[in-house]
């Protein structure tokens, strides 16, 4: 698999220089691998999950100075705490799907380094409109509008991702042949998410009491996953 790894795809052009030359921006890279890239996302998300945490922390002295009782701390600021349960439960259903695509990368190219940068940027800003949800409230159309588009932009990243995998899946550890396979389902996983994101948007803003809880078509591919295996079972 080595000498078709090394090539990624790109080294059939029977030697025509300008086609070798026209892959290269987009060869498999040798100086960073696909662990550590996983690494430095996992790393970058479990960071961001837990800054979602410190607006509420931040409560807790202005309570004291303002001699509320502790549980005005709670109670009294209902609105970030329903939005850090929200972008928590968010960022980890979508770094448990990226983890799953991306756990056996083994080789990595420009354009997939490119495009999870594209994802961690989402991934970072997050916790902006969340922060922006307990200020503002819920029911705040832009915040609703921004939060949104910071979930589609990591939503179309994440499929651009899988389309390079797909058509390179040597750049996966294990069988060739199993990884397509996998690869395919997750694309097609992907895709229904970014479906689902569009819908959820039209639908917050089209009914704005369900603003947030239409997120949860983003659980329609797992539950299309379970149906199939059960029927295939």
């Amino acid at each position: 698999m080595s000498a078709r790894g090394v090539g990624g795809g790109t080294g059939t052009s029977g030697g025509d220089p300008g086609g070798a030359s026209a892959a290269a921006p987009d060869r498999i890279e040798g100086g960073v691998s696909g662990e550590r890239l996983v690494l430095f996302t996992d790393a970058v998300t479990a960071i961001s999950i837990t800054l979602l945490i410190l607006p509420l922390v931040d409560l807790v002295p202005e309570a004291a100075s303002a001699h509320e009782g502790a549980r005005e701390v709670i109670t009294g600021h209902l609105d970030q705490v329903w939005s850090f349960l929200l972008s928590f439960a968010v960022i980890a259903n979508i770094w448990r799907e990226h983890h799953r695509a991306f756990s056996t990368v083994d080789k990595i190219t420009r354009s997939l380094t490119v495009w999870n940068m594209g994802w961690l940027l989402s991934v970072v800003v997050l916790p902006l409109p969340t922060e922006m949800i307990g200020a503002f409230g819920g029911g705040d159309r832009f915040v609703a509008a921004f939060y949104y588009a910071v979930l589609l932009v990591g939503m179309l990243c994440r499929l651009a991702m899988l389309k390079i995998l797909k058509g390179n899946p040597v750049m996966v550890a294990g069988d060739e042949e199993e990884m397509r396979r996998r690869i395919a389902h997750l694309y097609t996983d992907s895709r229904i998410n970014v479906v689902a994101v569009v819908v959820a948007f039209a639908v917050a803003l089209a009914v704005p009491v369900t603003q947030y809880w239409s997120l949860l078509l983003l659980l329609l591919p797992g539950r299309a996953r379970f149906r199939g295996r059960r029927s295939s079972g």
